[in-house]
């Protein structure tokens, strides 16, 4: 077998027979002696208007090579050690998986409901602008992973496998390419059929996943976590607890502070959720006037300093739409997500400037907290923008500039619809003036993408948590509970599903060691 480095067309790069033929070619040999292969890396290069797609592919002249879809076999854990963890989003679900690894039995304990039933609800958000606290986008069977973009990339690398991670989601569903491309992701179409796979895979081994099971306090003796409550009163008792809320539970922030648990501030981020054609971004990032049906949809990624913050842009979404995303019946969030294919006509993407503790001053009062009451006063002013409702406030982009107030909207994405504002009103000034001049500014770096006819959406406030849970680096235990060990994006040791992940399984895996 031998590697070979490809640098190709994108319409070579698509079919089997052009790519197998130029690997052939550069190893003096002849296509029709290949009997297998298999991509290892896969990479769109488009700095020049030359687009080209480089390829790793290992070749075998004398075997086929195995499917990359390799069952994982889980052994029974139904009467074994119980360990509680609090949370089904990509963190808890992992940590799950490798407790049954490692012969412990997880049993997963998630506020909001099983995905079939959870579809429901978010079809009430969008039609009826109807929240339900406990069942959302944010909350429910995967968490906000379910329901989202499904983006694999992550630069922890120096955490985990992150080879594992994908290998996992490849054995319960997901396509083999995320194993390879440069970039992969998932599709909110998709999501939900794997994270089933997961549940059952679970379950079959001898866990337990309670929905419908809201954890309201923790059971702490001696700084000893013996426990947690849930909201039916009932008790489930275990040394061991993984905490796994996400970013979005405001309230299990809530109980450790009023139980005196250490919580650390720390930056994140709030801004706005913009959209445009996609036509229009896949012209800009191709150079070209109609994009090559062998390219995906084209994406960005944009960043800038003003006033020693950052602004950024967050989750862009080539081909795809915004969603409401809040967990509270009176705010107003916002987020962004694609589906598999990427082949909405619209592209979006979180456009957030960097909050940092100093600048929430004015909530000091609520001491640690600060930065949570800061952002949840920012929603609810986006919901009373918005007459009271999941509609949107928005602006045309030009407008936002301009500090004008928007007589008419673009079409958008945004199902629940969307309520003419000027965003510059009610926005911190110290976040509107930076995307302000943000958007000027990359209105010269990406020529064209400064437009009237791109919308700005309120708000985006959920890119990360205003707090911090803190650990142990090396026991990953919180610094004063023991047997507590805070995970994931909520606990702020992560960003996004893969390093979620990573984090759920060494956080199991720290728990098999203390044993």
């Amino acid at each position: 077998m031998k590697e070979v480095e490809l640098k190709l067309t994108p319409k070579q790069a698509a079919h089997e027979e052009y790519f197998l033929s130029i690997a052939a070619k550069i190893l003096k040999s002849e296509a029709s002696k290949i009997k297998g292969y298999k991509i290892i890396k896969k990479s769109i290069d488009a700095r020049n208007k030359s687009i080209k797609v480089n390829m790793k592919i290992l070749i075998s002249f004398d075997k086929k090579l195995e499917s990359a879809n390799q069952e994982i076999e889980y052994k029974n854990v139904e009467n074994q050690r119980e360990i509680i963890i609090i949370g089904a989003g990509p963190a808890g679900l992992f940590a799950a998986l490798r407790l049954i690894e490692l012969g412990l039995k997880p049993i997963v304990l998630e506020r909001g409901k099983a995905i079939k039933e959870r579809r429901l609800d978010i079809a009430k958000i969008n039609r009826e602008h109807l929240v339900n606290p406990e069942s959302n986008y944010a909350f429910g069977e995967g968490g906000a992973g379910t329901f989202s973009d499904g983006k694999l990339y992550t630069r922890s690398k120096k955490r985990g496998s992150t080879a594992k991670i994908l290998e996992i989601l490849q054995a319960h569903g997901a396509h083999e390419d995320i194993l390879y491309e440069s970039h992969p992701h998932i599709g909110t179409n998709k999501l939900p059929d794997i994270i089933k796979n997961i549940r059952e895979t679970i379950i079959n081994a001898g866990g337990q996943i309670l929905f419908n099971t809201k954890a309201t306090d923790l059971i702490i003796t001696d700084n000893q976590i013996k426990g947690v409550i849930t909201e039916k009163n009932e008790k489930i008792l275990s040394d061991n607890v993984i905490l796994a809320t996400g970013h979005s539970a405001n309230d299990i922030y809530e109980l450790l502070h009023k139980k005196n648990v250490t919580l650390e501030s720390k930056s994140f981020a709030i801004g706005v959720r913009i959209e445009h054609q996609q036509s229009l971004i896949d012209s800009i990032q191709y150079s070209c006037d109609i994009r090559d049906e062998h390219l995906p949809a084209a994406a960005y990624k944009l960043v800038n300093q003003v006033k020693n913050r950052g602004v950024y842009s967050f989750c862009m979404c080539p081909g795809g739409f915004i969603v409401p995303a809040s967990t509270h019946p009176e705010r107003v969030v916002v987020n962004g997500m694609s589906p598999s294919k990427r082949d909405s006509k619209f592209a979006n993407s979180g456009m957030v400037v960097e909050i940092k503790p100093e600048d929430v001053a004015e909530y000091s009062k609520h001491g640690v907290l600060a930065g949570l009451k800061y952002q949840q006063n920012i929603e609810n002013l986006a919901f009373l923008n918005s007459n009271k409702t999941q509609a949107a406030p928005a602006q045309r982009m030009n407008d936002f500039i301009k500090n004008r107030f928007s007589n008419t909207l673009p079409e958008t994405s945004y199902v629940p619809g969307t309520t003419s504002s000027n965003l510059h009103e009610w926005l911190p000034k110290h976040i509107s003036y930076r995307l302000q001049q943000s958007f000027k500014f990359f209105g010269k770096k990406m020529n064209g993408y400064l437009t009237n006819e791109a919308i700005i959406l309120g708000v985006e406030s959920r890119t990360s948590s205003p707090l911090r849970i803190p650990r142990d680096k090396e026991t990953l235990q919180h610094v004063q509970v023991k047997g507590l060990y805070p995970c994931g994006e909520g606990a702020g040791y992560a960003g996004g599903i893969v390093s979620a992940a990573i984090d759920g399984e060494n956080c199991a895996s720290k728990i098999f060691e203390g044993l």
